[in-house]
């Protein structure tokens, strides 16, 4: 059976579809929960986020998977077709801008792991902009976007496709308050992965402990 088409999706998945034979099933998808633009819901849902993960690739289609956070609508819905977030001071290697200077396509994922356990995916073409050049198109942007710190780019991504990401096997957290002071027994971030090691945390194996 042929499917009819959608302008959602990739040939990709639509031949995966076809082969596995879950066609319908997606179509059902596509009509009822993907949208081109932002529906109001979607956009009062990204206005209460405080971290969103990222997908980008290269020219060559090398892909790299990112984490931004930031104060609740740190990502700015500027209209129901464009949304933008601010690029801070980081470790200065800028692997998801630099990504997109060659290559647009942005894939953007929200969660709420804390109230209602769903997700929400927004795929678009991104373009960089300086903050002055951003504000001079958009006044209403944010100005303390993050207190004591100023955006370095940001980041329009324009929206072409958005839809949920079921809750079925999203976990709950719950909201706790950081700890007041440092763990000893915690690496410093430079060393934590690539660093010399540091007292091990309770249940992680002894440096030495041979494997069972």
């Amino acid at each position: 059976m042929t499917s009819r088409p959608t302008p959602f999706g990739s040939a990709g998945e639509h031949l995966l579809q076809q082969q596995l034979g879950t066609s319908e099933r997606a179509h059902r998808f596509y009509d009822q929960q993907v949208r081109p633009c932002l529906t109001p819901q979607m956009r009062e849902f990204i206005g209460r986020q405080s971290m969103v993960f990222l997908a980008t690739s290269d020219s060559r289609g090398e892909c790299d998977a990112s984490f931004r956070a930031g104060p609740p609508g740190f990502v700015h819905v500027i209209d129901e077709h464009t949304v933008a977030y601010p690029e801070f001071r980081g470790n200065g290697v800028l692997a998801s801008t630099g990504n997109i200077t060659e290559n647009p396509h942005l894939g953007m994922l929200f969660v709420d792991f804390t109230h209602d356990r769903v997700g929400l995916h927004v795929n678009g073409v991104a373009v960089l902009y300086t903050d002055t050049d951003l504000r001079a198109l958009h006044p209403g942007l944010p100005t303390d976007v993050a207190p004591g710190r100023g955006p370095e780019l940001w980041v329009r991504l324009s929206v072409e496709e958005a839809y949920i990401h079921c809750s079925k096997y999203i976990p709950h957290l719950t909201e706790t308050p950081a700890p007041a002071a440092h763990d000893p027994a915690r690496p410093k971030d430079a060393h934590y992965f690539t660093g010399p090691r540091h007292a091990a945390h309770p249940g992680s194996p002894a440096p030495d402990a041979a494997p069972v």
